[in-house]
């Protein structure tokens, strides 16, 4: 049984009233605030925009924590590898990511107000003296080759201080002569405790089992927010709940500021350890894991009861934990909150950064700055690369003006896809000469004779040579041996590997997407063998539909 179910069960046991809900104000004697916790930004200031529903961005991250502020104290932390994207920069990419890390360390200082940045290894892709904000790392020792530190903090919060200190895996950072980071955690928490903090929240780059020993070996964290690096979730892996071990809450944000973990903390006086009261938001997300749990135990059951070997102690075990999951669900439904009658509580919600939400329109701005800004340098930059090297007797790409003077009826007909206004959606929302989409929205991007950052004018839209190769021989070919000098059809994992990857074409089918792409005139018997189905934009549609269409206010569409 997960780890939070037993705290839940713990704070069921207590009798509850209702709070008063207002964020800041003084409750029973207390003090109200709200933590908002990220880690594993990775240099992303928004997304790609392609999915059908974009998370994570930063000028929405703004206007939520200016929302919070004005109903009272709000705190910001993040855990690091903030900056950068790599850990080690590829020259092409580096006037790009040193403009974004300028952005981002910008709006950290000024429109976030953020309390205390952990250090993670993508925060070093520039070296220590990159880093632009000062990191708590406990465990990092001063010196020339340091980043900028700052030692444990006390934040302000109403009548009340909160600690906040960092540590970082060693192993990690390798360069920085780390120590062991549970000496230096409860050293920290020792220090902040003596200076009159309430509470304690941490700040870990390191793994999960790692953070796990390390709360379990310090008493007094209270909240600990982990950066998992390279297993820092997506957003389907991000639980509603914290994960409770001892009197420590850890949460595991999601990486590139796709969900951030927004705390509404409750403090009374008396101490002791702070109480997980739920809350609404939480109970509805929580039902949902709880079902999701439920059902993959019916499964099981299922199986085990056409099973005459399964182990009946090990049957009894799975049907009674299935028997306290559902009665964990059945309370949830019945009574959400559960605000105990003394003592702290928090109540969590996992905020999706979508496009629903509203931005900070000083935040839209700079961006809009930043994309300019960073074309600018992209292309100027690339201007001074060789480029790439044909290889003797290699074909080369001569663009879909050529293609057409033989296959017209074929070009007419990829003139009505999706693939011939690749450029331009790019171009709507400045993004043409951006690494990290320009390779998507061109043809031959990076290959010998291809598209580059500095030359693409002939080779804009995902044309021809996408599919079937270069053409350079096969325009120069008789018409007896057109046909073996250029592919007849690609590589059935092309689009899927390529650029129709989870994280930029969430509804993709092979299938349904090669039922826009060919017909008359292009590939019409393959597209008959397809038959009747589903088409890429029916999907797209459908996945849009259930996304929604509002966009939030102060942000471009």
């Amino acid at each position: 049984m997960r780890p939070w179910v037993i705290g839940l069960a713990a704070a069921l046991m207590t009798a509850g009233c209702p709070g008063n809900g207002k964020t800041g104000s003084s409750a029973a004697g207390g003090t109200t605030f709200t933590l908002f916790a990220l880690a594993e930004l990775r240099g992303q200031i928004e997304p790609c925009g392609c999915t059908t529903d974009p998370l994570g961005d930063l000028a929405r991250t703004a206007q939520l924590v200016e929302a919070a502020r004005t109903r009272g104290p709000a705190v910001v932390v993040d855990a690091g590898s903030l900056l950068y994207s790599q850990a080690k920069l590829p020259e092409h990419l580096r006037a790009q990511e040193e403009l974004k890390a300028d952005l981002l360390a910008r709006v950290y200082k000024e429109e976030l107000q953020v309390a205390a940045v952990g250090l993670g290894p993508l925060d070093l892709a520039a070296g220590p003296g990159g880093v632009r904000i000062p990191r708590h790392a406990a465990n990092v020792p001063a010196g020339d080759q340091a980043p900028a530190l700052a030692p444990p903090a006390l934040v302000t919060v109403g009548k009340e201080s909160i600690g906040v200190f960092g540590v970082v895996d060693p192993a990690l950072v390798p360069a920085l002569g780390a120590t062991d980071p549970v000496a230096a955690a409860r050293a920290a928490v020792a220090d902040l405790r003596a200076r009159g903090a309430a509470r304690v929240v941490g700040l870990a780059t390191m793994p999960r089992k790692d953070a796990v020993a390390l709360v379990r070996a310090v008493p007094g964290i209270d909240i600990m927010v982990v950066g998992l690096g390279a297993q820092a979730p997506e957003p389907d892996q991000v639980h509603a709940t914290p994960e409770q071990v001892g009197d420590t809450w850890m949460v595991f944000p999601a990486n590139r500021g796709q969900i951030v973990a927004r705390f509404e903390i409750t403090l009374r006086p008396g101490g002791g350890p702070l109480v997980d009261a739920i809350g609404e938001a939480g109970a509805a997300a929580r039902r949902e894991e709880l079902g999701a749990r439920l059902a993959l135990l019916d499964e099981e059951l299922a199986r085990f009861a056409q099973d005459p070997h399964a182990d009946p102690t090990f049957v009894a075990q799975h049907r009674a934990e299935r028997d306290r999951v559902a009665m964990e669900r059945d309370a949830l439904a019945t009574s959400p909150r559960r605000i105990p009658a003394r003592g702290s509580y928090f109540e969590l919600t996992q905020v999706r950064i979508q496009k629903a939400l509203a931005c900070d329109g000083d935040v839209v701005t700079a961006k809009q700055g930043y994309a300019r800004a960073a074309g600018e340098a992209n292309v100027a930059a690339a201007r001074t690369y060789p480029p790439v090297a044909v290889p003797a007797g290699a074909a080369t790409y001569v663009g879909g003006e050529a293609c057409g003077d033989c296959h017209a009826e074929a070009v007419e007909f990829w003139q009505k896809t999706r693939h011939a206004g690749a450029w331009e959606t790019l171009e709507k929302v400045g993004k043409q000469f951006d690494y990290d989409c320009i390779g998507c929205h061109t043809t031959g991007w990076n290959e010998p004779g291809g598209a580059s950052m500095a030359t693409n004018e002939s080779l804009r839209d995902v044309q021809c040579e996408t599919c079937h190769g270069p053409g350079s021989k096969h325009v120069d070919a008789s018409d007896a041996d057109a046909k073996q000098t250029i592919r007849l059809a690609p590589a059935p994992d092309l689009c899927a590997t390529r650029c129709h990857t989870p994280e930029h074409s969430d509804t993709f089918e092979h299938a349904a997407y090669l039922r826009d792409i060919i017909g008359p005139g292009h590939g019409e018997k393959a597209r008959a063998l397809l038959g009747d189905g589903p088409t890429g934009r029916e999907l797209r549609a459908a996945g849009l539909a259930k996304a929604g269409k509002a966009i939030g206010a102060g942000c471009p569409k």
